[in-house]
């Protein structure tokens, strides 16, 4: 699906997402046009599925990090289809996962500081549908968090 110079061309864009396809297509050896089309190719077949500015949220004052194993109650047929809309709502979360097994989901929540998140657990959280238990992890740091592929 992937020759070898669209691996290059991958591995550099992951390194640099920012550089210009001038510079890419020069790092890959490649001509500007040649460059271009291959990402346009990529994107097309669904391997990039774009670019992203990351925010440190951090930076805008949220000092508090919670994951939320959640288990639903799964005799409801609509559970999971009906957490999951109102779950996307909640602004505070900011990832959503889903699993096979004794946990259903993971919500990410970040919130300003502890009495900021009792009130969006209490408020927005709680409130959701169809949760059968809630088990709540503190983040305590951030090891490794990396999106980098070894194309």
């Amino acid at each position: 699906m992937l020759d070898d110079t669209d691996r290059r061309i991958l591995r550099h864009l992951q390194a640099a997402p920012d550089s210009p396809t001038t510079h890419l297509a020069e790092l890959c050896g490649l001509t500007a046009s040649n460059c271009w089309r291959r990402l346009e190719r990529m994107e097309e077949k669904g391997i990039i599925l774009g670019q992203e500015i990351v925010i440190d949220w951090q930076a805008l004052g949220y000092s508090v990090e919670v994951s939320l194993r959640i288990t639903l109650d799964k005799t409801q047929s609509r559970a999971f289809d009906e957490f999951l809309s109102a779950a996307r709502l909640v602004p505070e979360v900011l990832e959503i996962q889903t699993f096979l097994g004794r946990v259903d989901t993971r919500l990410s929540v970040v919130a300003r500081d502890m009495p900021h998140y009792q009130q969006v657990y209490r408020d927005r959280i709680l409130t959701l549908p169809h949760i059968a238990d809630i088990e709540a992890l503190m983040h305590v740091a951030r090891i490794k968090a990396d999106e980098v592929l070894p194309v």
